[in-house]
């Protein structure tokens, strides 16, 4: 086998794992969600995250503080707005974990099926 072919022969087994992975993907949002829409799941947890984007505001404006000298607003500004982000991220990650556990799993299994599929392609077994 040469390498064009070889190459060509990678590519269509990347192409057809991409695939199956998408395709678990989908299928593990489906299972997860049971036909409901993914708008009100999303819209729920962004509200559920905004009180810990809150806390993290106000800990990240009082961390601004150091010991020597007054910070200036900019920097209490900074603080907050990066604590706000830590906040709101950790938290929608929290609340989306269910979610993306199905959904990596669903993928994962997909993505092994290709694998598995390839491997017996390549090592055939012999009954006979």
């Amino acid at each position: 086998m040469g390498l064009r072919e070889w190459s060509e022969s990678e590519i269509d087994y990347g192409r057809k794992v991409l695939n199956s992975g998408l395709e678990g993907a989908r299928s593990g949002r489906e299972a997860f969600l049971n036909g409901r829409s993914l708008a009100p799941f999303l819209s729920e947890s962004v509200r559920n995250a905004l009180v810990p984007a809150a806390v993290g505001a106000c800990v990240g404006a009082l961390g601004s503080y150091s010991g020597k000298q007054d910070p200036s607003a900019f920097r209490t500004l900074l603080f907050g707005f990066l604590g706000a982000a830590v906040g709101f991220g950790s938290s929608l990650v929290w609340e989306s974990r269910a979610l993306t556990a199905k959904v990596a799993s669903s993928a994962w299994k997909n993505m092994g099926k290709v694998r598995d599929e390839h491997w017996f392609e390549k090592h055939p077994i012999d009954y006979a």
